[in-house]
């Protein structure tokens, strides 16, 4: 059937029994992204099939570790550089129709990864099954870089699953299980990955009926009248956590979805028309960047670290769940505390997180079984790895850091979580300083990516290569920094911390403060973030980092914490919290801002986020953004910090700092770093 034909990237098998399987293995990469050569390659053999038609095509990837992770980026990148993304959206759309228009049944059979275009791809075949492993997800994460799935996939889907299941996975880009995706019927069929093929040969044999209910449910909630009542639900969904102006994709996907009808071919020509102008915004192009950032941070270490087992000293929050979260991800931990009445709570949360995370009884029974309560500290002798999270106190951790080195491995690392104090001090102690450094972790460390690998002037590079490794290893996101106080994040942080509680101290409300900072585009507003990671821990790096930066701690954290109101964890800060919930109060409808207020608070960490890259405390621009991206959730449509100065312009940004500091003090002024952006 292929004689003659040559690929690079599909390697046909036409079976005796009359069926085409189609195996991608794309020759260039160690995953299967969907290039232009990928799909020119699978036009050429869908119009064989369509001249040989035989039984019916299986598509597979080649691949072990997953199907299909997506689009090509890069090439995506390329293509809005050119200004062909319509094109290549539309010759994308065309391949896949012609799959759709096969005369023969199709099946994609699912295994690992199924990400963006990959699912695109297999909502094109009449059927879909997929592998019952843990690695299988199906997802449509598109959203994610500032667009929507343009192949195809928000023309079928809705009509595959109905539009309610389609919206879900679309607006978050959530991925789906196998057996989440057959609930909803975007999968046909689950099955232990060993039998995949076969059953997927079955299913194009034997055909499926898809039940009365889902077929009702994808023709009425697609129809004129249900779009235009689901429409506006979905808006005010989106609105909750987005807004338009910062992330127009959710919106857009919903608006073509609502006004297009008709054929397959007018809803695709929306589809690409609605893309395309997504593609040329400042948000989609960030979003693309902020995802080579990642890339970039994930590629950091390698795989090589050579760590079985971690021993964690100090069973607080930080502790307890770093303790928790390497466990989960397949280290035997080990975690130590003074009295095993302060490990319990630790083991408690662990305990919940599992719940959480781990959906199979026996794995969770297993990964339980990795954390093992430690008092007297003996894991410290097999361990890999020696993370210490105990009080932010110089000679507490120095001592600690000697009973330590007493039993250490002579290839063990020894590491601390603290966040502000310095490692040329924290290491004077050490015999060994070449195999100890800071991983910084972030709070609550289930969610937050980032992880600051902090070095110091004795440290071996093969001690950061080993640390980055393993991070990678336990679903981190790797930022090498220096080890001057407070790193890069809190450094950059405090500023802006301390300036909003100043302007609450003058009486401006925290609710008014909040919306400012939400509004730029920030996750959370900065009065409810201190409540968020308590009064105590925000004086206590302030303390440690106002002197460095020449601030002043403001008024009203003293009284607080006098009275034990340090935010969330007590239930009482700036804000009442109830059940982890903040309430906050009303503001009179007549109250007027500051018009200043958001400069107030942003300027300060963008002057900050200068000065840590004028002194080099990452390497270069782009890990600067990242870090602070993926560390405290700065505006990522905004592309990060330094990708933001430069878009407004650093000559204006740096004439606004000057203007505050004539109106408030010297600590607008613009600190060093400014002329050379």
């Amino acid at each position: 059937m292929f004689d003659g034909l040559r690929f690079a990237h599909w390697k046909p098998e036409a079976r005796p029994d009359g069926i085409v399987v189609l195996v991608l293995d794309r020759a260039d990469m160690g995953v299967n992204a969907l290039a232009q050569a990928v799909l020119d390659e699978l036009q050429q053999l869908l119009e064989r099939i369509a001249i040989e038609k035989p039984k019916g095509v299986v598509i597979r990837s080649g691949k072990p570790a997953g199907f299909v992770v997506g689009a090509d980026v890069k090439e995506f990148q390329d293509f809005d550089a050119k200004g062909a993304v319509h094109d290549a959206i539309r010759r994308g759309q065309l391949v896949f129709q012609k799959l759709a228009e096969l005369p023969c049944p199709t099946v994609a059979a699912i295994h690992g990864h199924c990400m963006g275009g990959g699912t695109e791809m297999a909502l094109a075949c009449r059927y879909r099954i997929a592998s019952d492993d843990e690695s299988t997800r199906i997802g449509l994460p598109e959203v994610k870089l500032g667009i929507y799935p343009g192949w195809g996939g928000s023309v079928r889907l809705p009509r595959l699953v109905g539009a309610p299941a389609a919206f879900d996975m679309m607006l978050t880009g959530r991925a789906l299980s196998a057996k989440a995706a057959r609930n909803i019927g975007l999968v046909d069929k689950v099955v232990a990955e060993p039998m995949l093929v076969d059953a997927a040969v079955q299913l194009l044999e034997r055909g499926v009926q898809r039940p009365f209910k889902q077929r009702l449910l994808g023709d009425v909630t697609n129809s004129w009248p249900v779009r235009q009542a689901l429409a506006p639900m979905l808006v005010k969904q989106v609105a909750r956590k987005a807004r338009k102006e910062h992330y127009p994709a959710p919106y857009a996907l919903i608006e073509t979805w609502r006004r297009t009808g008709g054929t397959v071919e007018q809803r695709l020509k929306a589809e690409a028309k609605s893309v395309t102008k997504l593609a040329g915004t400042p948000t989609a192009r960030n979003l693309i960047r902020v995802f080579f950032l990642q890339e970039r941070l994930k590629g950091l270490g390698g795989k090589e670290h050579g760590i079985q087992r971690v021993h964690v000293v100090g069973a607080g929050v930080m502790g307890g769940d770093i303790a928790a979260w390497t466990a989960l991800k397949g280290f035997d931990t080990t975690l130590q505390d003074r009295e095993m009445q302060y490990v319990q709570p630790a083991l408690a949360r662990a305990d919940a997180l599992y719940a959480k995370k781990v959906k199979v009884d026996a794995k969770r029974a297993e990964t339980r079984a990795r954390l093992k309560a430690d008092v007297e500290g003996a894991g410290v002798a097999t361990a890999d790895l020696v993370i210490e999270a105990i009080t932010e106190k110089l000679d507490a951790k120095q001592a600690i850091y000697a009973k330590v080195e007493e039993t250490l491995k002579p290839d063990a690392l020894l590491v601390s979580n603290t966040s502000s104090l310095p490692l040329a001090d924290l290491r004077t102690t050490l015999k060994d300083p070449a195999r100890f450094a800071g991983l910084h972790y972030f709070n609550p460390v289930s969610l937050m990516p980032l992880v600051e690998i902090v070095r110091h002037d004795a440290m071996a590079a093969e001690t950061e290569k080993r640390l980055a490794a393993f991070c990678r290893a336990i679903g981190k996101l790797p930022v090498p920094v220096a080890g001057t106080p407070g790193f890069l994040v809190n450094r950059i942080l405090v500023p802006y911390m301390m300036e909003a509680a100043r302007a609450h101290a003058e009486g401006i409300p925290g609710p008014v403060i909040d919306r400012a900072a939400v509004r730029f585009g920030m996750p959370m507003g900065p009065i409810e973030l201190i409540d968020t990671v308590g009064l105590d821990v925000a004086a206590s790096v302030g303390e440690v980092l106002a002197p460095f930066l020449g601030l002043e701690i403001p008024q009203g954290f003293e009284q607080k914490l006098a009275a034990r109101q340090r935010g969330r964890k007590d239930g009482q800060g700036f804000y009442t919290w109830a059940e982890g919930k903040v309430r906050k109060p009303e503001v009179p409808k007549d109250y007027q801002a500051p018009e200043d207020l958001e400069d107030r608070l942003i300027l300060p960490l963008l002057n900050e986020a200068v000065a840590c890259l004028h002194d080099g405390v990452v390497a270069d621009a782009d890990l600067l953004d990242a870090g602070v991206i993926f560390g405290t959730g700065f505006a990522p449509f905004r592309g990060g910090p330094i990708q933001h100065i430069r878009s407004v312009g650093a000559p204006a940004l740096k004439a606004r700092l000057e203007q505050l500091a004539g109106r408030y003090g010297d600590r607008f002024l613009p600190r060093p770093g400014w002329d050379a952006l």
